[in-house]
């Protein structure tokens, strides 16, 4: 089979099953060939799950080469399979409470070492197929990371914690029990205008359960909830390393620590690695020995 038309029906299908269709062959056949070319060029060309198909940069290069006329296209070819170095727009999907991910020298230092790559970052706690959407890459908290995905640790364990000024808590008292929470003035998270206020989770004696607070104050930005929370308004919550440095000076204390457990923390997350681009495959490696 002509690998090159299959690519084609591919791009402008992004589809697997349709392009199989439009071709009169089977998908695995059309899997198989973009496999084959994708060795060839020795870069992957279309980022697949079991939701979507999208164009890699070298994807996107392969097709715009074979649009040039015949006597181009030879050169084209060349230059999207001899991309060895790093370089490229290098897309990334991060939710907002990635404090480290976002906190500078990570991103820093990886801009530092390879210059010809530049960085997007779209900080957003909205889920959704970062494929379909054309990232590279995304950072979320393990736990709500597609099976399909490949998935390289970004942090160690994470933990929640709940936390109020000591202004707060000499006008209110300390709750002793996270249900006590309810009779307290709250300051809440919520990803979207039109989702839910987050359910602040807890275990006792090995039993996880959950509190649905109704903050008097909710948001879907952690800067706002920690300077409400340093003013005194309430308790707020969120993970721990977000408010560290504000226990540390005393300017916030901890609260029902007993009852707020370890779990896995964020990872940098992507489609299958086979013939990674190499940007993306940069990054993975920088994040590696960062952590």
């Amino acid at each position: 089979m002509n690998l090159l038309p299959l690519f084609l029906a591919v791009a402008e299908e992004a589809n697997f099953r349709a392009a199989a269709d439009r071709l009169g062959v089977t998908r695995s056949a059309v899997s198989q060939g973009i496999r084959r070319l994708e060795d060839v060029f020795g870069t992957m060309l279309v980022t697949r799950t079991t939701r979507s198909v999208h164009l890699t940069e070298a994807g996107e290069r392969l097709r715009e080469a074979l649009s040039q006329p015949m006597s181009d296209i030879a050169t084209a070819l060349d230059r999207v399979a001899g991309e060895d170095e790093p370089r490229g727009l290098l897309r990334i999907a991060v939710t907002s409470i990635a404090e480290q991910f976002l906190s500078g020298p990570l991103l820093a230092s990886f801009a530092d070492a390879h210059p010809h790559v530049t960085i997007d970052v779209t900080v957003t706690d909205e889920e959704f197929d970062i494929v379909a959407a054309g990232f590279d890459a995304g950072v979320r908290l393990g736990e709500v990371i597609e099976q399909d995905m490949i998935a390289v640790p970004l942090t160690g364990d994470q933990r929640e914690s709940a936390v109020a000024a000591p202004a707060y808590l000499a006008a209110h008292g300390a709750p002793k029990h996270p249900r006590e929470l309810v009779h307290h003035r709250c300051i809440g998270w919520r990803p979207a205008p039109n989702v839910a206020p987050h359910r602040w989770e807890f275990e006792e004696n090995g039993i996880p359960f959950d509190v649905a607070v109704e903050p008097q104050i909710t948001t879907n930005d952690l800067r706002l909830m920690l300077r409400s929370a340093l003013s005194g308004v309430g308790i707020t919550f969120a993970l721990e390393e977000t408010f560290r440095p504000y226990v540390e000076t005393g300017r916030l204390v901890p609260l029902l620590q007993d009852f707020l457990l370890p779990f896995p923390g964020f990872f940098l997350y992507f489609p299958h690695r086979r013939n990674m681009a190499p940007k993306l495959r940069a990054l993975v490696e920088h994040v590696r020995r960062w952590r």
